[in-house]
């Protein structure tokens, strides 16, 4: 069966988008020519941000968001549509990181974090994906993380929580198959986001060295929200007929000094063999 291409005009939604990864991606999608809603908490710096993307040209506007709101979902959608049209793309990231040992963690603070991160992300699939379904198109994204495949020690939460979308996107997969909706998550990495930024040194100490004792932090190198951004774009940029499911992003290991200086003198030497030949 042959599939429409997309339409020239595609709305985006980006839930947690007053920094960090949905920060980055409202403005790559931006950059790329599409309308973004940009939506969290924090207004004021959602307002900056569109304010930003709209002096360079494109198309942006600030919705509030509290994902842990069912009506405040609602209503933001509503108002995302109504200044841009039929959202044909979301992007479900908002999100915050409490950690702790397992042992140690509140029901209470673990029920948020699921709350957040898993629930959250549910209410607005929920709010958007009939919509979708109706016109025959859509692309929505989950941010989901490494996490759902590497467990880290301190972040039991955040792990159920992550683990959770990648569950709940398996099976999105299959019930909206044959509707022309397409639904993936992008796993990112270690990224440098705000999160997680105001542990306390001993707290971040700790965690680090367990990370390190079970061989998850081989390196201290991070991906910037923007790499994770490309990921988002690569993903709901596949032409129709194409369902790009899920993309995970990881940080290289740094190349050492000893490799990268033996690659000067490797590219030196072709260099010099190339004057001589010519």
């Amino acid at each position: 069966m042959a599939f429409l291409p997309h339409p020239e005009r595609r709305p985006v939604l980006v839930a947690g988008a007053s920094s960090g990864i949905g920060a980055a991606t409202a403005e790559y999608l931006a950059a790329a020519g599409h309308p973004v809603a940009l939506a969290a908490r924090r207004v004021a710096r959602l307002q900056e941000l569109a304010d930003k993307i709209v002096a360079g040209g494109g198309e942006a506007v600030a919705v509030p968001l509290d994902v842990t709101d069912e009506q405040s979902v609602i209503d933001c959608v509503a108002k995302a549509q109504a200044a841009l049209g039929d959202l044909e793309i979301v992007v479900a990231g908002a999100g915050d990181l409490a950690v702790g040992l397992s042992y140690e963690t509140g029901t209470e603070l673990f029920a948020d974090q699921i709350n957040i991160h898993l629930t959250g992300a549910y209410r607005i699939y929920r709010a958007v994906i009939n919509g979708m379904i109706d016109r025959g198109r859509g692309d929505f994204v989950f941010i989901g993380s490494d996490v759902a495949l590497h467990p880290r020690p301190w972040s039991s939460a955040y792990v159920a929580a992550k683990s959770g979308i990648d569950g709940l996107v398996a099976t999105i997969q299959l019930e909206l198959e044959g509707t022309g909706v397409r639904a993936g998550v992008v796993r990112p990495g270690q990224t440098l986001t705000g999160m997680g930024m105001n542990l306390d040194q001993k707290t971040t100490e700790n965690m680090l060295d367990d990370w390190i004792k079970h061989g998850l932090a081989r390196h201290g190198n991070f991906l910037s929200p923007e790499h994770i951004a490309q990921a988002v774009h690569a993903m709901v940029t596949m032409p129709r007929g194409a369902h790009m499911r899920a993309v995970e992003v990881e940080a290289e290991g740094a190349i050492s000094r000893d490799r990268i200086a033996k690659q000067d003198m490797t590219d030196q030497r072709q260099s010099d063999t190339n004057e001589e030949t010519d």
